[in-house]
């Protein structure tokens, strides 16, 4: 992990089109300011993995929907 030290209203450039910015320091929090590109989705930890475990979900009940359902060659 690269571990950069910034002062507010200084940045750090990610690749050619991805701005962070510290916007903001009061106490123990920091606000931070990201340009990216609509194609890159940007995401808070926990709001991530909250979207990772509703996509497991949604594939773990496709799959046993699936298993489920009659084959189409056992009618034949």
């Amino acid at each position: 992990m690269l571990v950069l030290s910034r002062q507010r209203d200084e940045s750090i450039i990610i690749g050619d089109n991805i701005v962070i910015t510290i916007v903001d320091i009061r106490g123990d929090k920091v606000r931070l300011g990201i340009q990216a590109p609509t194609e890159i989705p940007v995401h808070r930890q926990e709001v991530y993995d909250a979207i990772q475990r509703e996509n497991a979900m949604k594939e773990s009940e496709t799959q046993r929907t699936i298993s489920q359902s009659p084959s189409k060659n056992a009618s034949k």
